[in-house]
């Protein structure tokens, strides 16, 4: 018997409930109005999302985090309130789509046989750091987690791949697509109320970078190609750095050693509701991290119209077409980062060629049919709704 869809109750347990998950989740919520998402950390809506989703706080968010030695996400502890079990049994979902591996959907899964509920693990996206296949005791756990779950989301075909060779998913219960996507009333809302002081003096083309100071980001190589161009005689553009992070000191003290402190400015840490205005004023987007499971600031530049530099350590990087919509480079390869740079600089007039090329993908990839991928999910897990 097919149920009435309003009367499917679905949770999402979040964690971290971030801006990017709001636009997807909204629209998704629109079909499914009985969704409830659960987190413990709730940063706000973002702008043109207000009120719109059905938040509940259950405890606290705690992580204490130990770096990498090697550049890429560091180990470390999280802590999240368990007591989520009596939220859940309270609501008692049909269907429980979960982030990550982490304790909440082990959980969810160990109480699904007398919760008579149905668990989707999501899974954003592949990465040498997350996917654990250098701790058995970690993989073994995963392992025995994806064989008690009912399906899997996941927002690039590295993270399929992941699931299916490595934890043994079944590859019918393994769904990919970007649903993790930006939306364009949220970032275009306040793009031109808040114009960035003086960006109009910059030397173009203007690169931008947005992102966390830090060693995974990459923001060490994206320097070092800079050295190379100004060794092969470019000096005449802009890179625009946006974040702050523990790296930052010791990054603008190695421009000025450098004596590449000319081409680089600093606008630190701003407002998640300005960035629209730094979009639409580059004319270059720069992502150089060392390893991102997905990555969705690449897809705001796209999304802006912007071509985009991506290394291939995020997994976003599978949206750029190269010489297409961008191009990309591997990690930790400044020479390789610094010709596509160069090939921006020498010909500015394929700026704008490839950056439309970039609006175009994301005619396909709207918060809109993020919701319709996810609602398809939820009828292959529980048919009677289809």
């Amino acid at each position: 018997m097919t149920k009435n869809i309003n009367k499917v109750r679905i949770a999402w347990l979040i964690p971290v409930a971030w801006f990017y998950w709001q636009p997807f989740l909204s629209e998704f919520t629109k079909q499914f109005p009985n969704t409830v998402v659960f987190t413990a950390l709730f940063p706000g809506y973002a702008k043109g999302y207000e009120d719109t989703l059905n938040i509940r706080l259950i405890g606290q968010w705690k992580v204490a985090r130990k770096q990498s030695p090697h550049q890429g996400y560091g180990s470390g502890l999280t802590y999240i309130s368990p007591m989520i079990v009596f939220s859940l049994f309270k609501f008692r979902p049909h269907i429980i789509y979960s982030n990550s591996f982490g304790i909440w959907t082990l959980l969810a899964l160990i109480f699904k046989v007398i919760g008579f509920w149905k668990v989707v693990i999501a899974y954003e996206g592949s990465a040498p750091g997350v996917d654990f296949l250098n701790k058995p005791r970690r993989l073994a756990l995963r392992r025995l987690m994806a064989r008690l779950a009912d399906g899997f989301i996941t927002n690039s075909q590295a993270g399929r791949d992941y699931l299916i060779k490595h934890l043994g998913a079944d590859e019918a219960q393994v769904f990919a697509y970007p649903y993790e996507v930006p939306a364009a009333k949220s970032l275009f809302a306040e793009s031109n109320e808040h114009a960035p002081a003086a960006i109009e003096v910059l030397n173009r083309p203007l690169f931008l970078f947005v992102g966390r100071v830090m060693p995974r980001k990459g923001l060490k190589t994206l320097l070092e190609a800079c050295i190379q161009l100004k060794q092969r005689g470019h000096q005449e553009y802009t890179l625009l750095v946006i974040g702050d992070g523990e790296d930052l000191d010791s990054l603008q003290t190695y421009c000025q050693n450098q004596q590449i402190d000319n081409c680089v400015v600093w606008a630190g840490q701003i407002d998640y509701s300005q960035i629209g205005s730094y979009f639409r004023a580059a004319d270059v987007f720069i992502l150089p991290t060392i390893e991102d499971t997905w990555g969705v600031v690449v897809l705001e530049a796209m999304l802006f119209g912007k071509a985009v530099l991506c290394s291939t350590g995020a997994g976003s990087s599978e949206l750029i077409s190269p010489g297409d919509n961008g191009f990309v480079f591997r990690p930790n390869h400044p020479e390789e980062l610094a010709d596509v740079m160069q090939v921006m600089i020498e010909h500015p007039e394929k700026i704008k060629l490839v950056g439309e090329k970039s609006r175009q993908v994301m005619d396909h990839h709207t918060p809109e049919s993020a919701a319709r991928f996810l609602g398809n999910v939820t009828a292959c897990v529980i048919p009677e709704v289809g």
